[in-house]
């Protein structure tokens, strides 16, 4: 909210709008959020397949969201490094693969975390 202004519903309902237009830049131009998408899709099929727990669900949900997350923000810091210059500058280099960086570390513990939820469902 703009400071001084007052609490509107119409302003609220069309920061949903600009939310959902930014998530759909994300699915028509990420090839990367479409991976993470199946495989959250994929993962949440095997979860009711198996019948995880409530805790289970819990943290598997968590951890799709952080990935998901992880790469919505990446996409965003790319979008905007774009605008401050197309040409190389190896500053904005090493930025948006430290942003990489950050996906890469969510979707590593996205994984462990789904070992440590499926295996003992699929070990036993």
């Amino acid at each position: 909210m703009t400071q001084g202004q007052p609490f509107s519903p119409a302003a609220r309902a069309k920061s949903f709008v600009y939310a959902f237009r930014g998530l759909a830049l994300v699915a028509r131009t990420q090839h990367n959020m479409w991976l993470h998408v199946a495989i959250g899709l994929a993962v949440g099929g095997a979860g009711f397949w198996l019948g995880l727990s409530r805790a289970e669900w819990l943290w598997l949900i968590a951890s799709i969201a952080f990935v998901l997350f992880a790469e919505i923000m990446n996409s965003a810091f790319e979008f905007l490094c774009d605008v401050v210059t197309k040409e190389f500058n190896p500053d904005i280099a090493a930025a948006k693969d430290i942003a990489a960086g950050a996906v890469l570390v969510a979707a590593f513990g996205a994984f462990l975390a789904g070992v440590l939820i499926f295996w003992p469902h699929l070990a036993g």
